[in-house]
C-alpha cells in the first residue's frame, strides 16, 4: 500500500472537517450583526456555535499535524512561503477565541459591542485568506530546487487566488445563514432564512467560476466529476432553502464544500505543491514525504483514535441539537458577570 497517498486522502479528508464544520462558524461569526439586531438576537446567534466552535477548530490543529509529520517539506515550504497570511488567520483564531469567551464578562453595551465587532472581523479574515491559501497552492507558486518558497506576498494576490478567497467566503457565509435558520427559531430565524435565500445564487455563481477556472486551467479529467457534484449540491441547497428544509440545505452546501477540497486535492496530485519556477522543483507525494515507518506508526494510531474522535464529536452535536430563540436567553441580570463601575 502506497502509504504517502494514503495520507495525501486522510489530509484532504481532515479538511474536509474543518472547511465544513468551521466554515459554518465563521459563517455565523460574519453573520452576528445582520442576523441579531441587538443584544439577545447576537447571544442567540453566537449560542448556536457555543458549544461546537472549539471543536471544529481541533480539525484544524489534526490536519496541520498531519501534514507536519507526513509531509514535512511540505508543510515547511507551505508555512514559509505563506507565513504572512497564514499568520493572519492565526492571529483572527485567539483573537474570536477570546472575544467569544470575554464578551459576556462585563454588563456593559459597549463593552460587548467591541468584543462583537472583533468576532465578526476575525471570522471574516480567515474565510477570505483560506481560499486565497489553497487557490495559490492549487496554481503553484516559485519554489527552487531547495524546495524553499521564493516568491513574496504580492505573488499571492493574483485573480484566480482572488477569486478562490470569494468563493470561500461566499460558502461560509451561506454555509452560515443556513446552519442559523437551522439552529434557531423567531426572529433570528426569519433574517438567517432571509439571507440565506439571498446568499444562495451568489454562492453559485461565485463557485461556479471558481470550479470551472481550476478545471479547465490546473485539473485532470475525472475531477468533472467533482465539479458537477459541487454545481448539483449548490443547486440543491438553493432549491431546498428555499423550500425551508434547511437540514437538506446544510447537508448539501456540507457536501458542496467537500467536493470543492476533492476539486483542489485531485487537481494537485500528484504533487502536493506545484512549481511555478521549474516543474521539476515541485513538492511531491514521493520527495515530500517521511519514512514509510514514520507514516506506518501514524496509520496505526489514525486507525485507533479517529474513530473515538468521531464519536465524541457526534455526541456533542446531538446533545447541542435544540433551536435556538430569544426565550432561550437569560437578561443579564441572571448571570454572573463584572458590573462596570
Amino acid at each position: 500500500m502506497d502509504l504517502a497517498l494514503v495520507w495525501f486522502i486522510l489530509i484532504a479528508v481532515l479538511w474536509t472537517g474543518y472547511l465544513v464544520l468551521e466554515g459554518f462558524d465563521f459563517g455565523v461569526g460574519m453573520l452576528m450583526e445582520k442576523v441579531g439586531k441587538g443584544d439577545k438576537g447576537r447571544r442567540v446567534a453566537l449560542n448556536t456555535i457555543g458549544p461546537v466552535w472549539d471543536g471544529n477548530e481541533v480539525w484544524l490543529l489534526t490536519a496541520g499535524g498531519a501534514m507536519f509529520a507526513a509531509f514535512p517539506h511540505w508543510y515547511a515550504t507551505l508555512f514559509s512561503g505563506f507565513y504572512l497570511p497564514l499568520l493572519l488567520i492565526l492571529v483572527a483564531l485567539i483573537v474570536r477565541a477570546v472575544a467569544i469567551e470575554y464578551r459576556g464578562k462585563i454588563n456593559d453595551d459597549a463593552w460587548r459591542r467591541r468584543w462583537d465587532w472583533m468576532i465578526m472581523g476575525s471570522a471574516w479574515i480567515p474565510s477570505i485568506l483560506w481560499g486565497v491559501a489553497f487557490a495559490n497552492i492549487v496554481r503553484g507558486v516559485p519554489i527552487d530546487e531547495n524546495m524553499t518558497y521564493t516568491g513574496g506576498f504580492f505573488n499571492l494576490l493574483n485573480p484566480y487566488a482572488l477569486l478562490g478567497g470569494a468563493t470561500t467566503l461566499v460558502l461560509f457565509l451561506s454555509h452560515g445563514a443556513i446552519f442559523l435558520a437551522l439552529k434557531t427559531s423567531g426572529e433570528v430565524h426569519d433574517r438567517a432564512a432571509a439571507v440565506a435565500k439571498t446568499l444562495a445564487p451568489i454562492a453559485v455563481v461565485v463557485a461556479g467560476a471558481f470550479a470551472v477556472w481550476t478545471q479547465l486551467a490546473y485539473s485532470v479529467t475525472w475531477t468533472w466529476a467533482a465539479v458537477a457534484i459541487a454545481a448539483v449540491a449548490l443547486l440543491g441547497s438553493m432549491f431546498f432553502g428555499n423550500q425551508g428544509s434547511y437540514g437538506k440545505a446544510f447537508a448539501t452546501n456540507a457536501v458542496a464544500i467537500a467536493a470543492a477540497v476533492v476539486l483542489i486535492f485531485g487537481s494537485l496530485y500528484p504533487d502536493v505543491m506545484p512549481s511555478t519556477t521549474d516543474p521539476a522543483y515541485s513538492l511531491t507525494l514521493e520527495n515530500a514525504s517521511s519514512s514509510d515507518y514514520t507514516l506506518t506508526v501514524m496509520t496505526w494510531v489514525a486507525v485507533i483514535f479517529v474513530p473515538i474522535v468521531l464519536a465524541y464529536q457526534a455526541w456533542s452535536y446531538w446533545v447541542f441539537r435544540r433551536r435556538l430563540s430569544l426565550d432561550h436567553i437569560p437578561e443579564h441580570s441572571s448571570l454572573t458577570f463584572i458590573k462596570k463601575k
